[in-house]
């Protein structure tokens, strides 16, 4: 086969590149190990920030999103047995949206199939050769037959398991990672949520977050240890612990409901500089990964494969390299800016320490500040709803 962008993954990063290739006539094939039905109901990230809303209403990809999306203008810090909060929208002009991973990437998918365009699932054994040169290969095993996709580049979209990262040679990436002493026991729940809006508490047992997914359905968290064994959080251990650390503000209650799913979910950063190498272009969990504190995971996928797609419309349509060239300098002070953010939310939420007075101390003093400052609380939104530049 021969196509003129090879993507590996398809995910969120991965399908809206091919998208946005497409609406700039350049072929793409999408190349990814699990099934179609995997990925379409894989629940993962599920706040989209007010570019990433733009960026995919404004690529024909918000019919959906615009019926069933929740539109938020505000968050809630509850500490102290007090509520506070963060009117992003008055205070920013912007808001987010809450609307499910699995939801973009069905529309994307949807999007793609209804063009012809060619998204290979429950590919094997794929291997990268030829990224130094001006055709690179990739090889790969489907349907029980050996493959060869030839292309002018390679976009590794696959996430921090995949094989594009491990492509490249040693010593050419430094990495950049911080892994967090807790996890969080996520649930979703066959409950109406019991707020309009997104609630992060902290409680001196650990953080809680009580989110939705729609109407009918709350998404739910907890702080736990890392090496926490789900079994030992039967149900109505989970519903306690939550109304402990949620219901702290008098005359308000947790809906509860029967637990459709749940998980561990350990928590670190991770950056990988360069985010390219030669003919390989790599972007989402692939080169970086952020505590789910600040919801900026897809959000930042989404902005990477936005950079590149211009790149590649640059290079095919005008004969320009600056954007490939450049591509992962921008990309990387999104990244950081991004990972600064999501380390402070994580950081100001949750019990750090069990034996530091101190540091709880000065958790409450932020806390106090951040919901008293205007400046400091308008810092916190433009952060939430996404900088427009960086």
């Amino acid at each position: 086969m021969r196509t003129q962008v090879g993507i590996i993954g398809a995910g969120p990063a991965g399908l809206l590149l091919s998208h946005l290739l497409h609406r700039s006539g350049i072929d793409s094939v999408v190349l990814e190990r699990r099934s179609r039905d995997y990925v379409e109901h894989r629940v993962r990230a599920g706040v989209l920030e007010q570019g990433s809303v733009d960026l995919l209403r404004r690529t024909g990809l918000g019919d959906r999103l615009d019926r069933e999306g929740l539109r938020h203008e505000g968050i809630e810090l509850r500490f102290g047995g007090t509520a506070h909060r963060i009117a992003m929208t008055e205070l920013t002009g912007r808001a987010i949206t809450v609307y499910g991973q699995q939801e973009v990437v069905k529309d994307l998918i949807a999007a793609r199939t209804a063009v012809g365009g060619e998204l290979r699932f429950e590919v094997e054994d794929v291997r990268l050769s030829g990224l130094d040169s001006t055709s690179p290969v990739i090889r790969f095993r489907h349907q029980g037959r050996e493959e060869e996709l030839h292309c002018d580049f390679v976009a590794g979209c696959d996430g921090s398991h995949g094989v594009s990262r491990d492509a490249v040679p040693a010593g050419v990436l430094t990495e950049y990672e911080r892994q967090y002493p807790f996890a969080w026991l996520g649930v979703l729940a066959a409950a109406a949520p019991a707020a309009s809006e997104l609630i992060y508490a902290h409680h001196d047992r650990g953080f809680a977050l009580h989110s939705m997914r729609s109407p009918e359905i709350s998404r739910l968290y907890l702080q736990v240890a890392p090496d926490t064994d789900i079994a030992d959080w039967p149900d109505d251990r989970i519903w306690s612990e939550l109304r402990t650390r949620l219901e702290t503000v008098p005359g308000w209650s947790l809906n509860t409901g029967p637990i459709l799913e749940k998980s561990v979910t350990g928590m670190r950063s991770l950056v990988v500089e360069p985010m390219r190498w030669e003919r390989l272009f790599l972007a989402g969990d692939a080169v970086h990964i952020v505590p789910p504190t600040g919801a900026k995971g897809m959000n930042l996928a989404l902005a990477d494969v936005a950079l590149l797609g211009d790149a590649f419309a640059a290079w095919y349509d005008e004969g320009r390299d600056d954007l490939l060239t450049g591509y992962s300098d921008t990309a990387l002070r999104r990244v950081w800016r991004v990972q600064h953010f999501s380390w402070w939310m994580t950081s100001l939420l949750h019990r750090l320490a069990t034996d530091d007075p101190y540091e709880a101390k000065l958790q409450l003093s932020t806390l106090h500040y951040v919901t008293s400052s205007r400046a400091y609380a308008t810092s916190l939104a433009e952060n939430y709803v996404g900088l427009a530049e960086v």
